[in-house]
């Protein structure tokens, strides 16, 4: 009666006091065989009778691979039990798969698929990634790397006009609240080529604006300070600026001079949208369907960055051509190298913000107020949706106003001429973004997914011959991303420069688009 019970009564109860937790997988079922499993070292190949206990199979049927004692009282039932076969690695994820990778790893993912469809779904995911690192590393190229950012704002702490060579006495571009003029700036031996931005007396955001993340479309700061404006800068609009002259007045013009606060901003703008608008007649006229295609890119971009904005819990300070800055990009696309560079895609910044706060935003009209007291989303966000749609009718050169449109009475907007395949897209997109009621109104995200179905489908022909479906759009995101990349390879084959801006936000679209979001888009834009 004093001996201690039989050991396979012992091995039953310190089976099952064993925890969950240890190398083994998980079993959601019964824990009974994953409990013996985890004694002799082996899962079992289908789930046992619950009544089995591990402990009834005989010593000698035991596999010759498993241990041939069970747990001792030095274990701790907390520690996971020492197996002889030696650990599996981890297999790769298709993020982690490269052409170069040994063939050992690769087998240690492509054993446990199951014919053709698995295959499939790790080719998916491989291209899935590699858009992805092909989307930063183009990102990279276009704003320039995040370290090297840091490193200039380091440089360029405590710095002021002394500092900077001046390149040119006038503005390169003049925006509603500021003027840019292009400065010198020596790093690492090489002459750099910053904007100096001169806020307008009364239209000052530095302090918002310096706490904004980096965003391809948002005016981007690595330095600031305070200093007297030099005498040779010309600043157009100020009495008197035009008429003195440089020579033997600098003394007493700058005593003239005020002290302001000023932005230096790596990129260098040429000219504003409102600029872009004016001078693109006669391209809207011969190429309707080459420039309706870049407003369509433009407003993308003003979309994607008030997106930006939102989550920094800042918003547009005023949404108007006049404001919004263009940059040439690095390079120009492939297909447009050697062409007049009025064809080429600028990079479009938004450069004025404000802080949003729980407080109404000032309207800009007496009917906008009206129309917005009834309203039940914050109107510093209705602003957005509304700015856009105006954008759309100035971009296209149609004659629109904020007032007329609020006060309209027949529910009718100005027509837009059907000049190209894009022109309809436009026009169904401002009307979505200016309706009067707030419940048919689309957001800036929605916008922002309207413009890239317009840019790169799916168009309407899709869905002529074919029920329009979840699996029918799947397939067609899947098709469109894997020649995408075909795309970029053979262009990366040849002589071809770096990939372009269009490219890059082409990219941006596949990397995240679902066929749930292409079902909704195609729905409104196509209804």
């Amino acid at each position: 009666d004093l001996l201690p019970p039989p050991l396979p009564k012992k091995q039953l109860q310190r089976a099952e006091s064993l925890p969950e937790q240890g190398p083994s997988q998980h079993c959601r079922g019964d824990p009974t065989p994953w409990a013996g499993s985890i004694l002799y070292g082996i899962p079992p190949a289908h789930p046992r009778h619950e009544e089995e206990a591990p402990s009834s199979i005989p010593p000698w049927d035991r596999p010759s691979w498993g241990p041939k004692k069970p747990l001792t009282k030095s274990q701790s039932l907390g520690e996971p039990v020492a197996r002889s076969s030696p650990q599996k690695a981890p297999s790769p994820s298709p993020a982690e798969l490269t052409f170069g990778m040994v063939d050992r790893e690769l087998g240690q993912l492509l054993q446990p698929l199951e014919g053709p469809a698995g295959v499939c779904g790790v080719v998916l995911g491989c291209q899935a990634a590699a858009l992805a690192r092909l989307s930063a590393r183009i990102q990279e190229e276009l704003v320039g790397l995040e370290e090297r950012q840091q490193l200039l704002e380091a440089e360029l702490a405590g710095k002021s006009w002394a500092a900077l060579s001046i390149l040119d006495w006038e503005p390169c571009c003049e925006s509603r609240d500021a003027w840019y003029f292009r400065v010198g700036f020596t790093f690492e031996q090489t002459q750099l080529v910053f904007a100096a931005k001169v806020p307008k007396p009364g239209c000052a955001s530095l302090g918002v604006q310096s706490s904004l993340g980096a965003h391809c479309s948002i005016q981007r700061l690595i330095g600031r300070f305070t200093d007297r404006l030099p005498w040779e800068l010309v600043l157009p609009g100020i009495p008197g600026e035009q008429s003195q002259s440089r020579s033997g007045e600098e003394p007493a013009r700058l005593a003239t001079r005020p002290i302001l606060q000023v932005l230096i901003s790596p990129e260098v703008p040429y000219q504003t949208l409102a600029g872009f608008v004016k001078g693109s007649h006669g391209l809207h006229r011969t190429s309707p369907g080459h420039y309706e295609r870049l407003a369509c890119l433009l407003l993308l971009q003003v979309c994607m960055g008030l997106e930006h904005l939102r989550v920094q819990n800042v918003g547009q300070g005023d949404l108007c051509p006049e404001n919004l800055l263009l940059v040439q990009c690095p390079c120009p696309p492939r297909s447009q190298q050697g062409k007049e560079a009025s064809l080429s895609l600028p990079r479009l910044l938004i450069s004025s913000f404000f802080k949003v706060k729980d407080k109404r935003r000032p309207c800009s009209t007496s009917q906008e107020q009206d129309w917005t007291e009834g309203l039940t989303a914050p109107p510093s966000l209705v602003a957005d949706e509304l700015n856009v749609g105006m954008l759309i009718y100035q971009i296209l050169h149609v004659d629109i106003s904020l007032e007329n449109t609020l006060g309209f009475r027949s529910n009718r907007l100005p027509e837009i001429p059907s000049l190209s395949i894009y022109s309809t897209g436009l026009k169904r997109l401002a009307v979505l973004l200016l309706h009067r009621d707030p419940c048919k109104r689309v957001s800036v995200e929605q916008a922002r997914s309207i413009l890239q179905v317009l840019l790169w489908g799916p168009r309407q022909e899709l869905f002529a011959r074919s029920k329009k479906t979840l699996t029918l759009l799947r397939s067609w995101v899947e098709v469109k991303r894997a020649l995408l990349l075909l795309k970029f390879a053979e262009n990366s084959a040849g002589a071809g420069a770096s990939p372009s801006l269009e490219e890059w936000l082409c990219c941006q679209y596949f990397k995240e688009v679902t066929e749930h979001t292409l079902y909704q888009v195609t729905q409104a834009l196509y209804a």
